[in-house]
């Protein structure tokens, strides 16, 4: 199979992590939805990423949908959402805030730093940042017990908190949540992580 998007997508990196913790192989095909986006189109009409590409011809778009196919693959078991019950509930209430986070903090990077100065909306990143910021606070007071089985909540949460900190470090400084502090840690040392490592983000420019 074939994983399309670079690893400084937090929406990437979280399959491609759990691609490794579940224990598939796959090729990694790093074209750029700015740098790329007429081949992007071409794997995925929406010319987002990420989309994986199946053996068998097939190609899954969205993250959500496709880490859904992998719990399916891998059976209950081993299933990095639990499938059911009081667990799941928790499991999806955190990764829709990792996500809202995600989404909230690159739409206002991008309105920082895409739109032309003389368009941007000063109020529309304030209020992107501050929903970003209330998922972030409501994530760092959730429990995150050291010795957890690694879940999706984790894998997802980790990689926002990478994300922002690249992109937005003013709503994560260090020290500021040390229970999210302690969970990036944790998963970062992890291989799966490692291997899957976004070294900078380059947000593109007007001109």
């Amino acid at each position: 199979m074939i994983l399309v998007g670079q690893y400084d997508s937090p929406f990437v990196r979280r399959v491609a992590v759990s691609l490794c913790v579940l224990g598939f192989a796959y090729e990694h095909d790093t074209r750029s939805v700015f740098g790329d986006f007429d081949a992007m189109r071409k794997v995925n009409p929406l010319g987002r990423i990420p989309s994986l590409a199946l053996d068998d011809g097939a190609v899954l778009i969205d993250s959500a949908a496709i880490l859904d196919w992998l719990d399916q693959e891998v059976g209950p078991e081993r299933a990095l959402v639990p499938p059911a019950g009081a667990a799941r509930r928790r499991a999806l209430g955190r990764m829709a805030l990792a996500t809202g986070a995600i989404d909230k903090v690159g739409a206002a990077t991008y309105e920082r730093v895409i739109r032309p100065s003389a368009l941007r909306w000063p109020e529309w990143i304030a209020r992107c940042r501050m929903q970003a910021e209330g998922a972030i606070a409501a994530l760092a007071a959730e429990a995150w017990p050291a010795d957890a089985r690694i879940g999706q909540d984790q894998i997802t949460t980790a990689c926002m908190i990478r994300y922002v900190r690249m992109v937005d470090d003013e709503l994560l400084a260090e020290e500021k949540y040390p229970a999210l502090d302690a969970l990036s840690e944790r998963c970062e040392a992890r291989e799966e992580f490692r291997a899957t490592f976004p070294a900078e983000y380059v947000v593109p420019r007007n001109g």
